[in-house]
């Protein structure tokens, strides 16, 4: 039997076909067609909600840091993000759940607790804070990473680990910082300050130091919150309360770095001019952190109102920080290795030496 070549030129059906495939495709749906249904924060969210209970509950049980716990459940956990239902209640978590926990801390904080740390001292602490700032930005230099690295690294370590971090990451945008490169940032401060936690106080026994200049080293060295506070009474009662006071001082001088940050970096578009004034806004969750401090100043808070705010402040930082593990490439972690972590250990070396010094030269 003979075979014989198809000539497509004399069948012109099947440009037709063609023709009419196409122009479906194009054609809009019909009136009476079902609409796309919308997409829904509740997968994404509900799948960190589950993550950070797990997070919890091996904490509590094992001991170990709950933010480092959810950040390697999040990063473990990557694969969920390429659902793309997913999608908006991660970056609902990573960004809304992130603002108000950094809003709620606000009720930890007054302005009475720091003017009593005192000029002198609390000049001393600004002094630490810029040192550890700036020599997270000259290490990511050194260390071949960009600026925006050491912004971060040095940003969480000098003011309050996670929550600063997170905070700042606000303000830099995906845009000029990878997530991945976010992630390992944010591993690195909570390692750094779990074995900080258990290391300074230590330290500051055989250093010989005296209750209120062991409180000062913790609570100006330490970044999270309640690991600087766990700390200092770790060393001794008259620590703990004086780590309490410094490390809340830092925690109030968030604001003014995110602004001052914003203020130097700009926008992430740069081809986007701004007046003066809208440069010189402030986020709107920092003012609202702002206007919580101001009034946990004035008026006076129920304790209870404070535990259950610090409480609820911490689960959506949980939450925020499992759902930018979750969008990290775990890909380019492997290329981008451990180097952006080296910021966060100099920064770190820097904020001890600092605290160390000034707290024998001024207590």
């Amino acid at each position: 039997m003979t075979r014989h070549e198809i000539d497509w030129e004399s069948l012109p059906s099947a440009a037709d076909l063609f023709g009419e495939l196409h122009l479906a495709d194009q054609a809009p749906p019909p009136a009476d067609a079902p609409a796309k249904p919308k997409e829904s924060i509740l997968p994404g969210l509900t799948i960190c909600g589950i993550a950070a209970g797990a997070a919890a509950w091996l904490s509590e049980h094992y001991h170990f840091p709950i933010i480092l716990l959810g950040l390697l459940i999040g990063l473990s956990m990557s694969f969920v993000a390429r659902e793309p239902r997913s999608h908006r209640g991660l970056d609902f978590a990573s960004r809304t759940c992130l603002r108000l926990g950094v809003v709620l801390l606000g009720f930890q904080v007054t302005f009475t607790q720091i003017g009593s740390l005192g000029p002198e001292p609390f000049a001393g602490l600004v002094g630490v804070m810029a040192l550890t700032f700036f020599a997270g930005v000259i290490a990511a230099r050194l260390a071949g990473q960009s600026s925006y690295t050491g912004i971060l690294a040095g940003g969480a370590t000098a003011i309050c680990g996670a929550s600063a971090a997170m905070a700042l990451y606000g303000i830099i945008g995906r845009e000029r910082l990878a997530q991945t490169q976010f992630a390992i940032t944010l591993v690195g401060v909570s390692l750094a300050s779990a074995v900080a936690m258990s290391l300074y106080p230590i330290l500051a026994g055989y250093l010989q130091l005296s209750h209120q200049q062991a409180g000062f080293l913790i609570g100006a060295s330490i970044h999270d919150v309640a690991q600087a506070i766990g700390g200092g009474y770790a060393f001794s009662e008259q620590a703990g309360s004086y780590a309490t006071i410094v490390k809340l001082s830092r925690v109030a001088l968030l604001a003014p770095v995110v602004v001052i940050t914003g203020l130097a970096i700009g926008e992430p578009d740069s081809g986007a001019q701004r007046t003066l004034w809208r440069r010189l806004a402030l986020p709107w969750f920092i003012t609202a952190f702002f206007a919580v401090v101001l009034v946990n100043s004035l008026v006076p808070v129920p304790p209870v109102l404070g535990t259950n705010a610090l409480a609820l402040s911490k689960g959506l930082l949980l939450i925020a920080v499992i759902a930018t593990a979750m969008r990290s490439r775990l890909d380019l972690l492997m290329e981008t290795g451990l180097r952006p972590a080296i910021p966060v250990l100099a920064a770190t070396v820097v904020s001890f030496i600092a605290s160390l010094g000034v707290a024998l030269l001024l207590l």
